[in-house]
C-alpha cells in the first residue's frame, strides 16, 4: 500500500524492578499476569454485533474453530473414501464429521470430532454437483452446492421464480441424477462492484472494488472488477498497478501487480471498527465457522460459513467453487477480504441483500487463487 496503515495493536512493555523491600523475606508474591485475550476487543465487538455473542462466547468460539480446522484435516485423512463432509457445530463447539462406514466412526471420534452416519460420500456428492455444473441454469436458479448436513446437493431457487417453466425444468433435470434437494432463497445473487465514489478502494475504469489480500508483488481481488491488462488506480487516484490475470465468469478472481511507490503488507483493514488485522496463513475454516469480511463500502462485517463448493448463477454466468456466508455486503465491497481469525479465506464476489436488512455473500477461496497464478500470500 502507498500510504501508511499502522497496526492498531497495543504492544505491552513490562518493566521489572526490584527494591529492597521486595527482596525481604515474607514479601507478598507478585500477582499472576492476566491471560492475554485470543482476539482484539474490536474483533470481539464485531462478532458480538453480527453473531449475537458475548465477548467471552466469541473468544471461546474462535478457539474452538481453530482446533476444528486441524481436526478436519486429520478426520478427512482417517475416514478416506468413507468421508462424507464436515461442519462446525456452534452449539457444541465441536467439528461434526459425516462418514458412510460405521467402522470409521471410532477412529474419527478419537481425533476429537463428533460423527454422523450418512449414505453418500463427499466424493459422490461432488460428482453429482459436477454434473449440475454442465447444465445451463435460468436466472431464477440462484446456485447449487454440496451440503454435508443434509448429505445432498442443494439447489437454491428464487422464491418468486420457483414455479416458472424454466426453473421447474432445471430442477427436474437436476433431480434426475439423484442426490439433489431444493431450497428457496429470497433473491438472486449479484456482484458487488460499484461506480466511482469516495472511500479507500482501488479503481479500474469507472468501477470501484476492494483489495483482497497482499501477495508478493501485488494483491488478489475479484475477477469481475477488471480484465487482464486493465490499469488500476489507488485510493488517491494515482497509478497503482495492472491486472495481470483475471477470470469471470466461471471463476471470480484476479491478480494485480503493483508499481513502484506501492508496497504490500500482510494486513486487512479494520476501518476503525477493530484494529487492523495481521494475516498469518490461509488454513480453510469448516462450514459453520464464524468469518468476517473487510470491504471499502460496509467495512468490517461478520457472520458464518454456510456452504462450500457452491456454483453461483450470476446474470453474467455461473461461477464455480464458491463459499457461501451469512455476512452482508454492498456495492464496492467486491474483491475484499474474508478472514477467519488470522487466516485468509477468500475474496468477496457477490451476494444478495445489504447491511441494513441482511443478506448472504459468496467468496472465491484464496488457496485456489494462489494456486492458479502461482502466488505467495504475504503473511506476518
Amino acid at each position: 500500500m502507498k500510504r501508511t496503515t499502522p497496526l492498531r495493536a497495543a504492544i505491552a512493555a513490562v518493566l521489572l524492578t526490584f527494591g529492597l523491600g521486595a527482596a525481604q523475606a515474607g514479601a507478598a508474591p507478585l500477582p499472576e499476569p492476566a491471560a492475554a485475550p485470543s482476539a482484539s476487543a474490536g474483533l470481539l465487538d464485531a462478532m458480538s454485533r453480527d453473531l449475537g455473542l458475548t465477548a467471552a462466547e466469541a473468544e471461546e468460539r474462535l478457539s474452538a474453530e481453530k482446533a476444528a480446522v486441524e481436526v478436519e484435516k486429520a478426520a478427512r485423512r482417517s475416514a478416506g473414501a468413507a468421508y462424507g463432509g464436515s461442519w462446525f457445530d456452534a452449539a457444541t463447539g465441536r467439528l461434526v464429521v459425516a462418514v458412510t462406514d460405521r467402522t470409521e466412526e471410532a477412529e474419527v471420534r478419537a481425533l476429537g470430532a463428533d460423527t454422523r452416519l450418512v449414505r453418500h460420500s463427499a466424493a459422490a456428492l461432488d460428482r453429482a454437483k459436477a454434473r449440475l455444473d454442465t447444465l445451463n441454469a435460468p436466472a431464477g436458479v440462484a446456485g447449487w452446492h454440496v451440503d454435508p448436513k443434509s448429505n445432498s446437493v442443494v439447489v437454491d431457487v428464487v422464491r418468486s421464480e420457483r414455479q416458472t417453466p424454466a426453473v421447474r425444468s432445471f430442477v427436474d433435470r437436476a433431480r434426475a441424477g439423484g442426490l439433489v434437494t431444493v431450497a428457496e432463497t429470497a433473491q438472486a445473487p449479484r456482484t458487488y462492484a460499484a461506480g466511482t465514489v469516495g472511500g479507500d478502494p482501488y479503481y479500474t475504469g469507472n468501477v470501484r472494488c476492494s483489495i483482497g489480500f497482499s501477495v508478493h508483488g501485488g494483491f488478489v481481488t475479484a475477477g469481475h472488477c477488471g480484465r487482464a491488462g486493465a490499469a488500476v488506480r489507488g485510493w488517491d487516484g494515482s497509478a497503482m498497478g495492472t491486472f495481470q490475470g483475471s477470470s469471470f465468469p466461471g471463476d471470480d478472481y484476479a491478480y494485480v501487480s503493483i508499481h513502484s511507490g506501492w508496497w504490500t503488507v500482510p494486513v486487512v483493514l479494520g476501518w476503525g471498527t477493530i484494529p487492523d488485522q495481521l494475516v498469518r496463513g490461509s488454513a480453510e475454516a469448516p462450514v459453520g465457522s464464524s468469518i468476517c469480511r473487510s470491504g471499502s463500502t460496509t467495512h468490517w462485517r461478520c457472520g458464518t460459513v454456510l456452504a462450500k463448493n457452491e456454483t453461483v448463477n450470476y446474470s453474467q454466468g455461473a461461477v464455480h467453487q464458491m463459499t457461501k456466508t451469512s455476512v452482508c455486503a454492498e456495492g464496492g465491497d467486491s474483491g475484499g477480504s474474508f478472514l477467519s481469525g488470522d487466516q485468509a479465506q477468500g475474496v468477496t464476489s457477490g451476494g444478495w441483500g445489504n447491511c441494513s436488512t441482511g443478506g448472504e455473500t459468496w467468496f472465491q477461496p484464496i488457496n485456489e487463487i494462489l494456486g492458479r497464478y502461482g502466488l505467495r500470500l504475504h503473511t506476518a
